[in-house]
């Protein structure tokens, strides 16, 4: 009697990973923070709010670095299953993804949908919620934020959970085509991807509100970010010249890569004016958030590796809930504030703010993840072929 043959399961980590994760939501995070209580700066300290202005204005680029990170880490491991068996067990992929995402972006749904109008009603608020429920829960929370836009949902809650909706799109679709598609195609995919997205971004790029939301919450805008994370992805996963590059690249290459990120956030609004520039604002700065990505984790020569940072790496872990609930606890210091009446155009008040803010955000994000979140999490290693390394 012939046996199947044993399905093979193997180690990785990325050690640089959680630390990058964590920078990114702190940009979000520092930009909700420049929306609201930095903003209070503009009339009473506007010399202060012209450099929080600078600094903080394009901080969602940290959702940008998130979508660039999936696509390379989702990517990385499928190919390295497939390497393994032959195969892409797609049932068990999306049961990893839903441990891993749907218990808290429910959770949100229910506090945003229910318990936030609740909340309102009774502190004699009214509560008239925009946001459309039925997108919300089959995850095309981008098209209705996109539809919306410039409104944002009553509860603010429900603000960031178009990026996770983007990214449960991605994931849907994204096995299919790696295990379906010969992998000799792979290295045209990816790029053939990115153009469509580039295609598509050039039918919108008008400076209206109507196109800005298209280029900034349609799945075929955002998809080339992913396709340019796998891209990045595959050319790592074997010994290749591009491997050995990255591998040996040395330290003045490296400072460019992190000087021409910094020049890209900073002056984005400059470099990519609408008309035909903002066509490729997208492409560029994922090429660079890919560069570091793959620098921090694979450079024998780094200026530094990230994941030496121990808090920062550590506080990586929980970055799905902060990234999630940090406008709870932004939510919470607006109302502990008004309550004893601190001025709002106060610039130790509004710092004050910020970082009760992210203290707040910091300690309900632990809580989720280990009295809610980790019941979930337990089973996931359960379905995986390629599990962290301890």
């Amino acid at each position: 009697m012939q046996h199947a043959a044993p399905i093979k399961k193997t180690t990785v980590f990325f050690p640089n990973l959680d630390g990058l994760r964590f920078l990114s939501f702190l940009a979000v995070f520092l930009y909700h923070c420049y929306l609201s209580f930095f903003s209070h700066w503009k009339t009473t300290n506007p010399e202060i709010y012209e450099i929080i202005s600078f600094l903080f204005r394009n901080g969602y680029l940290g959702v940008n670095f998130f979508f660039v990170l999936s696509g390379f880490l989702i990517t990385f491991l499928l190919i390295r299953e497939r390497d393994m068996n032959g195969t892409i067990h797609i049932g068990k992929f999306y049961v990893r993804r839903i441990l891993r995402i749907w218990p808290l972006y429910y959770l949100c749904i229910v506090i945003g949908f229910v318990l936030f109008p609740l909340i309102k009603q009774m502190s004699g608020e009214s509560a008239q919620e925009n946001a459309d429920l039925d997108y919300y829960i089959f995850f095309a929370a981008n098209f209705d934020y996109m539809h919306n836009w410039p409104l944002r949902p009553e509860a603010i809650l429900l603000s960031v959970l178009w990026s996770v909706a983007v990214e449960e799109q991605f994931y849907l679709s994204w096995p299919v085509l790696l295990k379906y598609i010969s992998s000799k195609i792979y290295p045209f995919i990816f790029p053939a991807i990115v153009l469509f997205s580039l295609l598509f971004r050039s039918m919108y790029i008008g400076p209206t509100e109507a196109d800005h939301a298209v280029r900034y919450f349609h799945t075929f805008s955002l998809i080339g970010d992913m396709a340019m994370g796998g891209l990045f992805a595959y050319l790592l996963s074997y010994e290749s010249g591009f491997k050995k590059m990255i591998t040996g690249l040395r330290k003045p290459y490296i400072v460019l890569i992190y000087i021409g990120t910094v020049l890209l956030v900073l002056f984005k609004n400059i470099i990519f004016p609408s008309g035909f520039p903002i066509i490729w604002e997208r492409f560029v700065i994922s090429i660079f958030f890919g560069l570091i990505i793959v620098e921090q984790n694979f450079s024998d020569h780094s200026l530094f590796k990230i994941g030496r940072w121990r808090l920062v790496s550590k506080l990586g872990i929980y970055t799905y809930g902060l990234y999630c609930l940090h406008l709870l606890g932004m939510y919470l210091t607006v109302k502990l504030f008004s309550k004893f009446g601190f001025p709002e155009g106060n610039f130790f008040v509004g710092a004050g703010a910020a970082v009760l803010s992210l203290l707040f955000s910091i300690a309900i994000s632990l809580g989720s993840y280990h009295l809610f979140e980790k019941w979930f999490l337990r089973l996931k290693d359960r379905f995986a072929f390629v599990v962290k390394a301890a």
